[in-house]
């Protein structure tokens, strides 16, 4: 699976290439700035992106400009974006683009080597990966979620990060059974119609929360 990493810390850089390499994913590019950035996903056209937010020259948000920018000549670019601090608007703008894979992590999840890996595959395979750290705040900005109960909350806010009901299930101790039918509920307050497709229902929350 190719990979290019964009990411100005040498350190985390080269951290980043050594783990990814030892899952087998192929580095075909790591580079340190925006303006490399771009060309290297137009030239290599990788099955995923992992991509810091805010890159020299001015560390503002060059990574995902750069991102948006190489998904307008690659549809459905799969990007994982990385970030120092929890950014909602830069997820929301993210989550705003066409379709493909999305990720939204804070750094420190790099450090849990075997979720991280598994963040990445989900991306590239068209799926969501979502800090939960930004998950609670898009939903806490959404007033319409007054209508939830606590405990659909609770199953909205994991739904989010792209897990499965079973997932859900083991995060919150409660039934798969249990979880359906929060889904369903929450699907039906939040004027959605419900669907057995996982990603399409993680795609339709995260569009809601950036409506």
């Amino acid at each position: 699976m190719r990979v290019v990493i964009a990411e100005d810390h040498a350190l985390l850089r080269d951290g980043l290439t050594r783990l990814l390499r030892a899952f087998d994913f192929d580095v075909v590019a790591a580079v340190e700035n925006g303006p490399a950035l771009l060309p290297a996903l137009i030239t290599h056209r990788p099955q995923v992106a992992i991509i810091d937010v805010r890159l020299p020259p001015t560390f503002t948000d060059e990574g995902l400009q750069a991102a948006i920018a190489a998904r307008t000549q690659i549809p459905g670019l799969p990007v994982l974006m990385l970030s120092q601090h929890v950014e909602p608007m830069y997820a929301r703008e993210l989550l705003t683009a066409p379709d493909g894979g999305v990720g939204y992590l804070l750094k420190d999840r790099v450090s849990d080597v075997e979720e991280f890996v598994v963040a990445v595959r989900r991306v590239a395979c068209g799926g969501t990966a979502m800090d939960p750290e930004v998950i609670s705040q898009l939903l806490v900005r959404r007033e319409p979620l007054a209508v939830l109960t606590a405990r659909e909350y609770e199953v909205l806010g994991v739904m989010a990060e792209g897990r499965s009901n079973a997932a859900i299930a083991a995060t919150l101790r409660i039934t798969e059974k249990s979880v359906s039918k929060h889904i369903n509920n929450i699907l039906t307050k939040l004027d959605m119609p419900p669907s057995d497709d996982d990603n399409r229902r993680v795609l339709a929350v995260l569009a809601y929360l950036n409506a």
